[in-house]
């Protein structure tokens, strides 16, 4: 169990340095370049995700080995799915509570990032492969 565990904890840690590029740059596309919440989770989001494949494909999950285009399409498909929810549910929550986005952005993040992507991360992106 203490080898989930940490791979767990790892791909936690993976999510949140991508996840605090993703939201630093959606803050300065914000309120810097002025877009929409929605226009700025989706570059915000994009370049975040860049981070954490890198990040996962070498240190959490280690399979370097793997081709990288047959993971990379499937990342490239939970990406899209995850900003698509971010970007979507950021805004739809925050306009249903009344609570700024910046808050409502933290918590659609967390439940998009554990129930959402490190799963499909885990077992279909980085799935290993009996041999």
């Amino acid at each position: 169990m203490l080898p989930k565990l940490k791979e767990f904890l790892k791909a936690q840690l993976s999510a949140f340095v991508g996840g605090m590029v993703d939201y630093g740059i959606m803050l300065f596309c914000k309120e810097i370049l002025n877009f929409s919440i929605s226009t700025s989770i989706v570059i915000s989001g994009a370049i975040g995700a860049i981070v954490n494949f890198a990040i996962n494909r070498f240190w959490t999950f280690k399979k370097e080995e793997a081709p990288v285009a047959n993971q990379l399409w499937k990342f490239i498909i939970v990406v899209i799915g995850s900003i698509i929810l971010k970007s979507q549910g950021t805004p739809l929550l925050s306009t249903l509570t009344g609570i700024d986005y910046r808050i409502t952005r933290l918590m659609v993040e967390l439940v998009v990032s554990l129930g959402f992507n490190f799963t499909l991360q885990k077992y279909w992106v980085f799935r290993k492969i009996d041999t």
